[in-house]
């Protein structure tokens, strides 16, 4: 015997019963009066037992309903998942959702990914959680259209295609030449990308997607520069910005990378003083020479140098010792004086350090001059911004107004001469002095200007700095600072405007709003021109006598009409006369030449809203309803706040003044199962490709399917980074699995029942049914609550608990006692089913933005007449549909009580004491009043349960389900009236 407790309310007393050692196979007679496990099993070991060549078949075999269901055990995704979707297409189920549902219309406008190359699994990750909330808005009633896009511009296309010629053919090439076989390149990468997004499951109107490529989305981008220059938002300068010697062109924040392993040479250096402010010259003794101590990381913007900047309420001062060169007298921020000794080498001995003889404010030493080091140019001291401080260098900022935006700043103020001696290649030019000439600023120049400044005698110290440093995010190359001549957007004249718009959106998660609110605060204006040929042309015209660019609202309505009818290939195919306005302007054709700068390609996607949005309202029909504009979600990964969430607020707020979109959701990064970020180079990449259609050896790289990467993507946090890997993958795939077959046993169980003629009222449903219903339609609230929310971890955890607690492990195991061996028609028989009805119905519903694909193969093997053709159309569980609560405390003891039982016959099956159940007898006893009654309730008018007091109380009054010996599936279960009679 074996002692347990139940809680701390009542004792359970499990013992084996001789009489139950062996089962018999009960007569027909007996069917339907209740016996469990025995039966069943007899039936399954006699009843179709083969040996050889003939079939042994019980003669009570008829008189079992076993589950039959041609729903496979084995989901064979490989197969059945690509026939799947073509059932979807062949059958139009999205074309017919998205423009005949009968709610309103919801948009999730999708960003574009770049037409190059293979798709990772961040794509995979991205493309599936919108088409979670698509699928599940469609489900709620609503019209759902997805145009996926593709951005088709910019530098990589052009390398790829430049890469792919020989030398003398990219000698030759027209840029003409050069966009058509980008055109190409792009229209390729676009076809294949598609297709794996497609086999993702991802519904969408894939056959008229969008490229920022098409002549009626590059016309619609047209018309956003153009309403950006007539309300004064775009003009034309010369100030630094991000350049790209690999690349040959400006770049913006958004496609610069800082990795983490960047050294410069950084250098101090003593600007000699020539003349003094007159508190300083106050200050200094007679005939002292006193230098300026400055540091930078870029030694090559030296010869640049216009100025020295300081804090106007910083604390400088004049520290000196015998052992420096010179015996100089250093102008340094007070604080920084420590760190200055080090670098002389002055604090190797003690007391050897630099003495501070004078402190003084900065603005004490404005006016002050110093000779350049390397030209005959003498400089002032000038007072700088709030990025002057004190926490690292000398608190003394060199200033080359030509290679940094503060700098660029404080020389605007002073009206300094923008000296940006650099060439497009990052070369020096004449103006850096004639030994710099042609010298590479990031390589031999800049160890050239090193040695110039040891050698002039004012080098202090050299040494290595690793910092954060902008690249090329496309060439993985260094960047530098250089004033060119480009086009901007002037971000301050519409800033305000901005942030107030971010304030009217969701950002999911909350952290997102702070994100884009400090970038847009802080950001500078947006320089938009590129020196490239592959994109949409600033459509600028220039006087060939005074070089004054020529844009009018006249002359960009007029290219607006040309690229919608042409395309942008008309910038370069068409002559001047026809690219301008018909008139005086076009009679004056040889007085212009065409500008050659094209767009920034953020430009071109963060006019998406215009080109997609918006048209799609022009463009609108029966087949393509029109789009939301706002968009109801924009949705990437976290990244594109800087990115295209911000280039398409700006435009929008720019053009039109409000924001693109109502609700910003964005997800982290995919890293392997380790939690390191994917690289080549570490042979740790996880391709999407390989997770559907498993590797060339199929035993160490499974076929999961694309539902199981779906499932993988349900169930992680996005919000934050999320990994992946093999041993990822097989976990998510058993939980599928699992899923899977308790959908197959519920349509195994359902074959011979139609709700039309065999639905049992609710109020003829045992307590168990009800309970069960009320489970139900608590996992549909929980689940749609999570899914408003964009909870999708919350779904998956629902999900698979119902299936295995709820479902495999409770109500099935007890149910197959009524479903195997009651009479077909029995009420407790067609009660079970009538809840597995509703069970089939609302958890595949309820699966299916998720598990689309297993979802609908359930839809399609639902043995009894459906609603819907599809699982889509069949629509989300409504209200009516929902079950009350019932007797939730009752059932949540009993499943306490029923698990302590199954642990007592686990340790008699371990033992080798009971094989089945159904040999073992439980003794049961409750101190608690209100624990006696329930369990008194739940056995008595048993005949297989007996208590002291009533044992001979026949079974007209139970109901064959809510006794205690069905919930625990034995023989008998017996209440004792004390805790001595155990």
């Amino acid at each position: 015997m074996v002692l347990i407790l139940f809680g701390m309310l009542s004792t359970v007393l499990l013992k084996r019963s001789s009489a139950f050692k062996r089962v018999a196979l009960h007569p027909p007679s007996l069917r339907g009066q209740g016996r469990l496990s025995a039966p069943i099993l007899c039936a399954r070991d006699l009843s179709s037992e083969t040996t050889g060549r003939k079939s042994v078949v019980s003669k009570y075999s008829n008189t079992i309903f076993l589950p039959s269901t041609p729903f496979d055990q084995r989901a064979n995704s490989a197969v059945k998942e690509p026939k799947t979707q073509q059932w979807w297409a062949d059958n139009k189920i999205y074309e017919q959702l998205s423009r005949n549902n009968p709610g309103d219309t919801f948009t999730l406008h999708d960003g574009p990914p770049y037409a190059n190359g293979d798709l990772h699994i961040g794509h995979a990750l991205n493309k599936i959680l919108k088409d979670f909330i698509n699928k599940y808005q469609t489900l709620q009633g609503k019209k759902v259209r997805y145009v996926p896009g593709w951005d088709c511009h910019g530098l990589p296309i052009e390398l790829k295609v430049l890469q792919s010629m020989k030398s003398a053919e990219r000698e030759s090439l027209t840029p003409i030449q050069l966009r058509k076989k980008a055109l190409q390149f792009a229209k390729d990468a676009v076809d294949k990308q598609r297709q794996s997004f497609k086999r993702y499951g991802v519904w969408g109107d894939w056959s008229e997607p969008y490229l920022t490529a098409q002549p009626a989305y590059e016309a619609a981008q047209i018309r956003v520069f153009g309403d950006m220059v007539s309300k004064g938002h775009i003009y034309r300068g010369k100030k630094p910005v991000h350049w790209s010697p690999s690349s040959r062109t400006a770049l913006a924040e958004a496609e610069l990378e800082y990795p983490d392993n960047h050294v410069s040479r950084s250098i101090y250096v003593g600007f000699k003083v020539t003349d003094m402010s007159p508190k300083l010259q106050a200050a200094v003794p007679a005939g002292a020479d006193v230098r300026i101590a400055i540091w930078t990381t870029t030694p090559w913007t030296i010869p640049a140098n216009l100025a020295v900047a300081v804090g106007a309420e910083l604390e400088y001062c004049l520290a000196s010792h015998p052992e420096v060169q010179y015996g100089a007298h250093f102008l340094v921020g007070l604080p920084l004086v420590e760190s200055l000794s080090a670098k002389l080498g002055l604090d190797i001995k003690e007391g050897h350090k630099l003495q501070i003889s004078t402190v003084l404010k900065g603005e004490d030493l404005v006016g002050s001059k110093y000779q350049h080091p390397l030209c005959e140019r003498v400089s002032e001291v000038v007072l700088g911004g709030d990025y002057i401080n004190m926490e690292s260098g000398t608190g003394l900022v060199h200033t080359a107004p030509g290679h940094g935006q503060e700098d660029y700043l404080t020389g605007l103020k002073y009206n300094l001469p923008l000296l940006s001696p650099v060439n497009d290649l990052g070369k020096f030019t004449v103006e850096a002095g004639e030994r710099f000439v042609g010298l590479d600023v990031l390589k031999e120049g800049n160890v050239a200007v090193i040695k110039a400044l040891e050698e002039a005698g004012v080098l202090i110290k050299e040494e290595p700095y690793s910092h954060k440093y902008p690249y090329d995010w496309r060439s993985k190359k260094p960047t530098i600072f250089r004033a060119t001549e480009q086009w901007f957007a002037s971000v301050s004249t519409f800033r305000e405007a901005t942030l107030q718009a971010i304030d009217q959106v969701e950002w999911i998660p909350a952290a997102g709003q702070t994100r884009i609110s400090a970038m847009t605060q802080s950001r500078g204006d947006w320089c938009i021109s590129r020196q490239r040929s592959w994109g949409v042309p600033i459509p600028v015209f220039y006087s060939t006598a005074t070089n004054e660019p020529l844009m009018t609202p006249e002359t960009l309505q007029h290219i607006e009409a040309v690229f919608a009818q042409h395309g942008s290939d008309a910038w370069w195919e068409m002559d001047i006369a026809s690219l301008l306005p018909p008139g005086p302007l076009r009679e004056r054709a040889g007085e212009f030449t065409k500008g050659t700068d094209t767009m920034d390609v953020w430009f071109d996607s963060g006019t998406s809203w215009a080109g997609v949005l918006q048209a799609s309202a022009v463009a609108a029909t029966p087949e393509a309803p029109a789009l939301n504009y706002p968009a109801d979600m924009y949705l990437e990964g976290s990244d594109q706040h800087r990115g295209w969430f911000q280039s398409s607020l700006l435009t929008s707020v720019a053009s039109q003044g409000i924001a693109p979109y109502k609700t910003v959701l964005t997800h982290g990064f995919v890293l392997d199962e380790r939690g390191y970020k994917m690289s080549k180079s570490l042979g740790n990449v996880v391709d999407p490709v390989k997770i559907i259609n498993g590797g060339g050896n199929q035993k160490e790289e499974p076929a999961f399917g694309a539902d199981t990467l779906r499932l993988w993507a349900s169930g992680v946090d996005y919000t934050g980074d999320v990994c992946v890997g093999s041993n990822i993958m097989k976990q998510v795939s058993e939980s599928c699995r699992k899923i899977r077959n308790t959908m197959r046993y519920v349509l195994g169980s359902l074959g011979d029942f139609d709700p039309a003629l065999h639905t049992v009222p609710y109020e003829q449903l045992s307590s168990l049914d009800k309970y069960m219903l009320g489970q139900l339609s608590s996992l549909v609230r929980d689940v749609s609550a999570s899914y408003d929310k964009y909870q999708f971890v919350d779904v998956n955890k629902a999900l698979l608990q119902f299936s295995s607690a709820e479902l495999s492990s409770f109500y099935l195991d007890i149910a197959k006692d009524r479903l195997y061996i009651s009479a077909k028609d029995e009420l407790r028989r067609r009660s079970c089913q009538t809840v597995l009805t509703h069970v089939l119905e609302q958890t595949t519903v309820l699966m299916a933005p998720i598990l689309s694909h297993l979802a609908e193969e359930v839809w399609q093997s639902v043995p009894y007449p459906t609603t819907a053709q599809s699982v889509f159309q069949r629509g989300w569980v409504k209200e009516n549909e929902m079950f009350p609560a019932h007797e939730e405390e009752r059932w949540r003891q009993l499943r306490v009580l029923r698990s302590d039982v199954n642990k007592c016959i686990e340790g008699l099956r371990a033992a080798k004491e009971v094989g089945a159940s159904m040999q073992c007898k439980v003794h049961l006893y409750a101190k608690d009043p209100t624990q006696a009654a329930l369990l008194k309730e739940m056995t008595l008018g048993n005949a297989f349960t007996s208590s002291s007091k009533s044992r001979d109380v026949g079974e007209s009054s139970t109901n064959k389900v809510d006794d205690l010996r069905f919930a625990f599936m034995v023989s008998q279960v017996h209440l004792d009236d004390s805790e001595e009679a155990l």
